[in-house]
């Protein structure tokens, strides 16, 4: 990978941005997109777009969510214990023992997530799925006044790990649902940057997609796209107890999935699919029957309607405090992406009936 690519990846992953608080995160992004777009703009909601070509046609937004899922202090105790909801979804039984970050108005404050020892546990209550409330945070404080003095309600929690890379080109860390994809629209738009392109083309990392898909709403309505592609995670199936029949035969080191369902256009699916044959990119080919909870599934009916497209990297481990990618998925992703945008003008008509004739 391109040394400036790695530090990015490395700089973007190691910024927390729960749902909410993604601001951070939204500088990186920016910074980095700002030398090869024409123009680089944020909105109230939060949302960071770097514009190629800003008078082309079709305009093309490109979508990858820069929040992740964490955690928020709902009520300190008496003793000093922080107890938490969720941002997102995450896996509860996952949570004990966790060391973690409480990004407080001061600076972040450092804890681990509590629970009653094993040891101390009734027989039946062992093997139970625990509660969010049946577990806490401990910073350390011995009472409320001692805590309050250092963390607040509402304050977000994000997990303390650190970005590691291991054999064979994978990579893990928190927060690759999904920084894997604002990586792969950045660099899509690195790539489209030295090439004469017809389309407008406008990488968007999104927020809040965790809680509602909130940034790609609203983001797609200011911009009115003709065309979007999302870019998320996706179960990885090469990994014990997945059921391939449930999930499909997604594997890391393939390629990037493109999906095909009701949620995508059969025009814009069938371009990325020729496009990654023509210039020989390993990808893979999912199933998503109903339309499936990513920002595709905003940018497709926005307004009168986008002609939308997912483009998924493969995730072992999702939604819990470490996942795994490879790298070579993500990069294969970038350039699927920018050679399928490169190939766009106003005349491609991505309409489904007009473009696919009526059978004699």
């Amino acid at each position: 990978m391109r040394k400036q690519s790695h530090e990015f990846l490395g700089r973007i992953l190691s910024i927390p941005s729960p749902s909410g608080f993604e601001a951070e995160a939204q500088h990186a992004f920016l910074d980095y997109v700002r030398p090869f777009a024409d123009e680089v703009k944020t909105d109230v909601h939060g949302n960071a777009i770097g514009v190629l070509n800003p008078a082309g046609y079709p305009r093309v937004m490109l979508a990858g969510h820069v929040d992740q899922v964490g955690l928020m202090i709902g009520y300190i105790s008496d003793s000093g214990f922080l107890y938490f909801d969720q941002i997102g979804g995450l896996d509860p039984m996952l949570l004990p023992g966790h060391r973690v970050v409480i990004h407080t108005s001061a600076g972040p404050r450092k804890g681990v997530i509590g629970r009653k020892p094993i040891h101390l546990m009734e027989s039946e209550d062992r093997n139970k799925i625990p509660k969010t409330r049946e577990m806490w945070i401990d910073i350390g404080a011995d009472s409320r006044k001692g805590a309050e003095k250092l963390v607040s309600v509402g304050d977000p929690i994000t997990f303390d790990v650190a970005v590691c890379e291991l054999a064979g080109g994978n990579m893990i860390s928190a927060g690759f649902d999904d920084k894997a994809g604002v990586f792969v629209v950045a660099e899509a738009l690195r790539l489209l940057a030295g090439r004469k392109i017809q389309a407008g083309v406008y990488a968007v990392a999104t927020v809040q997609e965790e809680v509602g898909l909130r940034g790609a709403r609203t983001s797609c309505f200011g911009i009115d796209p003709q065309v979007g592609i999302a870019v998320d995670v996706t179960f990885a199936s090469d990994q014990p107890e997945v059921d391939k029949k449930a999930v499909g035969d997604v594997r890391l080191g393939r390629g990037p999935v493109i999906e095909k369902g009701p949620n995508f256009n059969p025009v814009l699916v069938e371009r990325l699919i020729a496009a990654a044959k023509r210039k020989k990119i390993p990808h893979q080919i999912g199933a998503a029957p109903r339309p499936p909870g990513t920002d595709a599934n905003a940018i497709q009916i926005s307004r009168a309607g986008v002609a939308a497209a997912l483009v998924s990297v493969p995730n072992r481990y999702m939604h819990t405090v470490v996942e795994m990618v490879r790298v070579s998925d993500m990069e294969h992703s970038a350039r699927l992406i920018a050679e399928t945008v490169a190939g766009l003008d106003k005349s491609v008509d991505f309409d489904p009936i007009r473009t696919f004739k009526k059978k004699p």
